[in-house]
């Protein structure tokens, strides 16, 4: 199978596993963490559009963090 195949067959997809979506959100989180102070775990919401998905991600967090130019 070549790389142009598989990118087209991941394309195709309906939806992510929740083993995909929890790899997902466990590499948001890290992100998520350098811009806030997260409370609680996010969620993930995935929803089919004419256009493609739309996806919401969904997080509490204490406070924003604070950051300073170099």
């Amino acid at each position: 199978m070549t790389e142009d195949i598989a990118a087209e067959l991941i394309f195709e997809r309906e939806e992510m596993t929740e083993g995909e979506k929890e790899l997902f959100l466990c590499d948001f989180k890290k992100v998520c963490a350098e811009y806030f102070e997260p409370d609680g775990n996010p969620d993930i919401n995935i929803t089919r559009t004419a256009e493609g998905f739309s996806v919401c991600i969904i997080f509490g967090a204490r406070r924003i963090k604070s950051f300073r130019r170099v």
